[in-house]
């Protein structure tokens, strides 16, 4: 995912329009009913596509908003080439893998293609819609999975076939593959690259590049060792090693001179007529241009940080790491903004009340988690699903609020310092969720009820899903760091704050200074406290996550790292 991104800024900094598709071959038809635990997070699209975390990788790196469509999976094609033969589309054919499944993959491939993406998101408040109506120039494919896998065989073979349909010149092939390092002295091992590529040959299709992940630089004899076993040409050869920072991916493929090479391999821009494309000098000066200027300088702001910041992360699915990847790379951004350096504390919220791990949590109550979380400049309260760690996560927020540390909820977390707040401040000691218990008393210890719109009988792609409009109350802290009046975020919940308890809340401190303006404004978005009471406790339901880009970090985001600073 980050090869491909990489690739994508080198081809927004020569001045193309890019978009990007992810596939994904297994059979969900989306990523919305997989567990973090298994699959990381799921990222949501502006149009409430819920996919791969991967296609948060492409937003960031590449400013655009993609579509649900940028993310295609084995559920999905198989769906639409079922219902096409249902409707009789296939006029009595015997529908089969090659050719009903591998055309439907080259025409959904060709439709991503052709589909204007907005820069940025509408979210971002962006002026600059002038990508907007305009097909884009490049489209960059990611196959997931591994090569080889059963299950990914179609979309192979209808890879072999559109380059066979487009040409040569309009399609070329990259294979991220992995060089480790074994033995000591350590000596790089081709033999994994060798077999993947060998089997990738056997396929049908041949790779153009060679993106080797590994620990150190490839050395010019594992280069050369490669390229005679492999027919790649040396200078095609990329070697994608550890660096200090994500953000310097692009800037090392610079260094060997990979932008070159895919204008030269795919016939744009200053192209050399007669020059092998991994022979071809630096054509196009793209050192030169804004966007690779800007990225120098984001790369090398995240190493040279002024200060330290400690953020914990109190949620419950902390042992995968991308579970919460968008928080965190939010969480990066503004810490970039701020020129602080990001420590992240992961704590485990049911290590923060000891009931409150569920019969399914093989875990030992970790003992030390309150030292941990006293220690951290600021809280983030991510959302999740389910009763585990809820109770460790209202405590947290009462912590965090009677302590005056800098705070923010989303989705859960603002569902949760809700709960807290009936509880410790309005004397009702049940108030929680109609997600956990159902026989709480209504409109009073029912402090975040069932959306009327939901279904509970079918659980993909039937929550409240994608843009929402809010709009911010004139004064608070989140109309002065978003700077408007009306935002558009992104949401994925079920479940919303009791309209009936608002007023008593808001009476008792609680301000809702956000409220949705699509249906009847009762709809709670923003919660905060004063900054007389305390620095920072500000929590939405929406997912602001979502939408912060390396050069525009998400206001919610920034205020938090910036009272940290404070």
């Amino acid at each position: 995912g980050v090869t491909a991104s990489s690739m994508g800024v080198l081809f927004r900094a020569m001045g193309y329009r890019v978009t990007a598709l992810k596939i994904d071959p297994y059979l969900n038809v989306d990523a919305g009913t997989m567990s973090p635990f298994e699959h990381g997070e799921v990222f949501v699209l502006d149009d409430g596509g819920e996919t791969d975390l991967d296609l948060g990788n492409y937003e960031r790196f590449l400013s655009v908003s993609l579509t649900k469509d940028s993310n295609l999976s084995t559920g999905k094609i198989y769906q639409s080439v079922i219902e096409r033969e249902r409707v009789g589309e296939y006029l009595g054919k015997t529908v089969q893998v090659v050719p009903h499944i591998s055309d439907a993959i080259q025409e959904w491939i060709l439709k991503v293609a052709q589909t204007p993406v907005s820069r940025f998101s509408k979210v971002a408040n962006d002026d600059d819609d002038g990508a907007n109506d305009e097909p884009p120039e490049i489209c960059i494919v990611e196959l997931g999975g591994t090569l080889g896998d059963i299950e990914s065989m179609p979309f192979v073979e209808a890879l072999r076939q559109l380059q066979e349909n487009l040409g040569y010149k309009n399609l070329c092939f990259a294979h991220v593959s992995l060089v480790p390092s074994l033995g000591d002295p350590a000596e790089q091992k081709t033999k994994p690259t060798q077999h993947s590529v060998k089997s990738m040959m056997q396929l049908g299709l041949r790779p153009d590049f060679l993106c080797c992940r590994g620990k150190e630089q490839l050395e010019s004899s594992t280069v050369s060792k490669l390229s005679l076993f492999t027919s790649v040409p040396k200078g095609a050869i990329v070697s994608l090693h550890d660096v200090s920072n994500i953000y310097r991916v692009p800037l090392m493929m610079i260094e060997q001179n990979v932008h070159s090479m895919l204008a030269q391999r795919l016939r744009m821009g200053p192209y050399e007529k007669g020059v092998d494309y991994s022979m071809v000098e630096d054509l196009t000066q793209i050192e030169e241009s804004t966007v690779i200027k800007d990225w120098k300088k984001l790369a090398d702001s995240v190493d040279e940080p002024e200060s330290e910041c400690v953020i914990g992360i109190v949620g419950k699915y902390i042992e995968q790491g991308d579970a919460y990847l968008s928080v965190v790379k939010a969480l990066t951004h503004a810490s970039i903004a701020t020129k602080q350096r990001l420590r992240i504390e992961w704590i485990e919220a049911s290590s923060l009340y000891e009931d409150d791990n569920d019969d399914d949590a093989e875990k030992e109550f970790d003992k030390t988690a309150w030292d941990r979380l006293e220690l951290c400049d600021g809280v983030v309260v991510p959302g999740g699903f389910g009763s585990r760690g809820m109770e460790g996560k209202i405590r947290t927020i009462q912590y965090l609020r009677e302590n005056k540390v800098p705070f923010l909820g989303i989705c859960l977390g603002m569902q949760a310092s809700v709960i807290e707040y009936c509880r410790n401040v309005l004397g009702i000691k049940k108030a929680h969720s109609a997600e956990f218990f159902a026989d709480l008393v209504k409109d009073e210890e029912d402090a975040v009820i069932f959306m009327p719109e939901g279904d509970r009988t079918r659980l993909g792609g039937t929550m409240r899903l994608g843009a929402r409009e809010t709009e911010l109350l004139e004064g608070s802290i989140a109309h002065r760091m978003y700077g408007s009046e009306k935002v558009m975020e992104r949401h994925r919940h079920r479940y919303e704050v009791n309209p009936a308890l608002v007023s008593r809340l808001e009476n008792a401190g609680l301000q809702f200074v956000g409220r949705n303006t699509d249906e009847s404004g009762q709809r709670m978005e923003v919660c905060e406290l004063s900054e007389s009471t305390h620095p920072y406790f500000v929590a939405s339901q929406y997912h602001p996550e979502f939408t912060s880009r390396p050069e525009l970090p998400n206001p919610l985001f920034l205020g938090l790292l910036q009272t940290c600073k404070k």
